[in-house]
């Protein structure tokens, strides 16, 4: 099992910038995929976000493309998110997930271990 803890949430006006990290413990973080999702009120948990265990291959959600960068440094196990170009909509409760079995998928159900959330509020 993975321990996830994520950081770097806030508020945010729109147009603005965010980067959130994520740092991993208790596993082997170089053999894998990492993800990041989100969850606004009401709403079912979302794909931002996924990148392969040597970063060369990453894949982003519609609602996020081109403004969304995911990004990993295994030396540190920390996985990232910046964010740029934020909307009001993009206000959610942001979680990372690791995929311990390769199956890069863009459901809940394809990750393994999930962190705590970190609150991403954009204002209008």
């Amino acid at each position: 099992q993975v321990q996830l803890v994520e950081s770097g949430g806030g508020l945010v006006q729109a147009g603005g910038s965010l980067r959130l990290s994520c740092a991993a413990s208790g596993g082997t973080f170089t053999e894998y995929t990492m993800a990041w999702f989100r969850q606004a009120p009401g709403k079912e948990r979302e794909f931002v976000a996924r990148i392969s265990w040597g970063g060369g291959s990453s894949y982003y959600g519609e609602a996020v493309k081109g403004r969304f960068t995911i990004s990993r440094d295994n030396a540190r196990n920390t996985v990232y998110l910046q964010m740029n170009s934020l909307k009001p909509e993009d206000t959610a409760v942001y979680y990372c997930a690791a995929d311990r079995t390769l199956r890069r998928g863009v459901r809940v159900s394809d990750y393994d271990d999930w962190g705590q959330g970190t609150q991403v509020t954009v204002s209008s």
